[in-house]
């Protein structure tokens, strides 16, 4: 929700075992080392079913209403050793499922609900998640019945669904398909090792946090440790005004608009209550990763109680209290009461910064005890709403028509948990909503039945016989699959978005020799499709891809390799109408080290890095990495025609030139003293230039393991195989968001 958070500073030890006497790792000795780690995520041995596992194959065996049954009987099924508020978990699974859907930012599309990262460091020990370990081992035997048919990503995104229905409010749908991560996702949560630091902290003094105090981007939350921004305030400082800007500018990196933020703020918030009832630095304590071994995973141990358990004994945020007076109710209470009462400063139990009616009355019942009552309260960000002239006017217009509120909400609430699952292809089950919505990349049908072996071959020809370049060609096919980001599965071939805007007109794609090869392209497809090949039509998206295929199987030919490579129809085109400009405009490319382009970016990666960074989002491993850099290279697909990293004599030959090259001892680097970032190559002997370079190419001979690739390429026995994986990898990269042949 808006900011259910533990205002308590706790420390992040990542390095805390390594005192004298026991052995570092690598990255403790070379800390600007490059890490490939993230490309060994897409290893299958690290999954416990083995690589034949199809999740989504497996989840469609379940019966759906049966798992809901389970999860109603649970919801109000209060365990001692964590009792319920109010007599329901309901509210507690929605704050659950908000705060693993809510990490998703839409910068990068990382974070989110898909892998279920919620069960790994560093979001299990993150203040604001602070007990939500205690909501995974309440839904343990929901999981335990259910097994490989239903992921714990799934699982949390319909207990979220189920509580707000036993609550009285209408969801609009679910889809499951979401499958578990095996292996904390080694995400960058921002920087310093402690969370909850203001910005004087010297901790978080770095160029990731900018002189606001809030972590720069991709970041989408405002402060380590937090899921979007500080209730008390920013920095703890309770001003409604600068909260207002937090949330509006933390809510806006997810890609939601003002109605969408006051939706989910409002919405969360009309349920349960938050729980400050004792200081948490006095009573808490380590989070689960640092909690001993005889809790067994559970964190956040309170010590200052004293005989049984009870649903008041819960420390979380530090704030104390509840919004409504009915807080396991769909009401609009929370609007009527933020609007209908004036609102002054206090203090919770727990010390922090909230507010209460300056009429204040009891009329919020306890969450344990039916007899005792409270008054009502808020966060400082429950009043920016109220001050801020935009939301105010948003939650004016919905006190007066809460079915407004209702559908709003339901909308927010469905695209907050669905947003990183990517096109509505990957969606599955029976309650998967009929209507489409634009932040969904959303894709038309098909206009006829896909080509056959036959009509390929011609398009071929056709393509083949137009004039273009096999680099033209393979670069187009590159810039339009390679905007894929599996982190939300967005971007892609198909729907062949590289010739509308926002992607047209990116630096990193030419966008004047775009303007040269799509209308060829086009005219191909159009004159195939104005012949008579009974209903089957071609798309441009296929085109595109196809064409690459020629353009490589014609470079392999000229190094002596007969390459045929796959291609399976069925892309589409999307319309303008179908692409959401600012949001797709995220998609664009700071860095694609396949075309050494790299636009200098404050605050950003080192072109290695994102090199790393942009394999890992096309899914690649690392000698997939190495095959395609190094093949693109001698293909001379450059952005704006660059020659660094292009070590061949014979540009347009898929050959391992790049690898025999690249780690040949006659040549001597250095870095160039006229062009920075740039590297130049000489002879040692006659001290002659023969190259210039990137780091993303000198890495392939500096790194000790991406060297160990290269070598392979660069063996006199190298060249075949170089050939037919680096047809594999291409194949891989221009099928990435093919999920329809994934399921085959």
């Amino acid at each position: 929700m808006a900011a259910l958070i533990a205002t308590t500073t706790l420390t992040a030890t990542p390095h805390a075992a390594r005192a004298d006497g026991i052995e570092k790792p690598n990255d403790f000795f070379w800390p600007t080392r490059l890490s490939l780690a993230p490309l060994r995520m897409h290893d299958s041995e690290s999954n416990p079913y083995g690589a034949d596992f199809d999740y989504t194959r497996d989840f469609q065996k379940l019966d759906l209403e049966a798992v809901k049954a389970d999860i109603r009987k649970i919801l109000t099924q209060s365990q001692p050793w964590w009792p319920a508020d109010y007599g329901t978990y309901a509210p507690f699974f929605v704050r659950m499922a908000w705060h693993a859907a809510g990490t998703y930012r839409a910068m990068d599309g990382r974070g989110g609900e898909e892998g279920a990262e919620q069960r790994f460091e560093q979001l299990n020990s993150w203040p604001d998640n602070a007990s939500l370990d205690k909501a995974r081992r309440l839904l343990w035997p929901i999981k335990k019945k259910y097994g490989r048919n239903l992921s714990w990503g799934d699982l949390m995104v319909l207990t979220g669904n189920v509580s707000l229905e036993s609550m009285g409010f209408k969801t609009i749908g679910f889809a499951g398909g979401r499958p578990d991560d095996w292996e904390s996702e080694l995400i960058y949560w921002g920087p310093g090792t402690r969370f909850m630091t203001s910005n004087v902290d010297a901790q978080v003094k770095s160029s990731r946090v900018n002189a606001a105090g809030h972590l720069q981007k991709p970041l989408a939350s405002t402060t380590k440790g937090l899921i979007y921004v500080n209730p008390e305030g920013p920095n703890g400082v309770p001003d409604p005004a600068e909260s207002a800007k937090m949330i509006r500018l933390a809510f806006g990196r997810m890609a939601m608009d003002d109605e969408e933020t006051v939706a989910l703020i409002a919405g969360g918030h009309t349920f349960g209550k938050s729980h400050g009832a004792a200081p948490a630095d006095k009573c808490v304590g380590a989070a689960p990763a640092g909690a001993p071994v005889e809790q067994q995973g559970l964190g956040w141990a309170n010590h200052c109680v004293k005989g049984k358990l009870k649903a008041t004994d819960a420390i979380t945020s530090g704030l104390e209290g509840a919004w409504s007076a009915d807080p396991i109710h769909f009401t609009s209470q929370y609007l009527d009461n933020l609007l209908g009462h004036d609102w002054v400063k206090t203090r919770s139990p727990a010390g922090a910064v909230q507010w209460k009616p300056k009429d204040a009355e009891n009329i919020v019942p306890d969450a344990s005890d039916p007899n005792k009552l409270h008054p009502l309260m808020m966060f400082t960000t429950d009043i920016a709403l109220k001050t801020d002239p935009a939301y105010h006017a948003i939650i004016a217009r919905w006190a007066q028509h809460p079915e407004q509120f209702a559908d709003a909400f339901a909308r927010a609430w469905f695209k907050l948990t669905h947003r990183d699952m990517g096109p509505k292809s990957r969606y599955f089950g029976s309650e998967v909503p009929a209507a489409d919505f634009l932040w969904q990349d959303p894709l038309p049908a098909a206009q006829g039945a896909a080509v056959n072996k036959a009509d390929i071959e011609t398009l071929k020809h056709m393509i083949a016989g137009s004039g273009l370049s096999g680099r033209e060609m393979i670069k187009t096919a590159w810039a339009s699959a390679a905007s894929f980001r599996t982190s939300d599965h967005r971007g892609g071939a198909n729907g062949a978005r590289i010739r509308l805007a926002p992607e047209s007109n990116w630096a990193v794609n030419d966008p004047s020799e775009l303007r040269k090869v799509l209308p060829r392209l086009e005219a191909i497809q159009k004159r195939f499709n104005a012949g008579d090949h009974q209903g089957r039509k071609v798309s441009l998206a296929d085109v595109i891809v196809l064409a690459g295929n020629v353009g490589v199987e014609q470079a392999a030919r000229k190094a002596g390799v007969t390459l045929d490579l796959p291609f399976a129809p069925g892309r589409v085109d999307a319309t303008a109408a179908q692409t959401d400009k600012a949001s797709f405009s995220l998609l664009e490319l700071d860095a694609d080290a396949f075309r050494n382009y790299y636009r200098s970016v404050p605050d950003e990666k080192s072109p290695t890095q994102m090199l790393v960074d942009r394999a890992s989002n096309l899914e690649l491993t690392v000698p997939e990495m190495t095959v395609l850099l190094g093949g693109l290279r001698v293909l001379d697909v450059n952005s704006g025609h660059s020659q660094q990293g292009v070590l061949t004599t014979h540009p347009g030959t898929l050959d391992n030139a790049f690898f025999v090259n690249l780690l040949d001892m006659s040549t001597r680097w250095q870095k160039s003293s006229a062009r920075p970032g740039v590297y130049e190559g000489f002879d040692r002997e006659s001290d002659k230039k023969r190259w210039s370079a990137s780091s993303v190419d000198l890495i392939f001979g500096a790194n000790a393991e991406l060297r160990a690739v290269a070598e392979v390429y660069a063996s006199d026995d190298g060249q075949k195989k170089f050939v037919n994986d680096f047809a594999k990898a291409w194949t891989k990269v221009m099928t990435l968001d093919r999920f329809d042949l994934r399921r085959d």
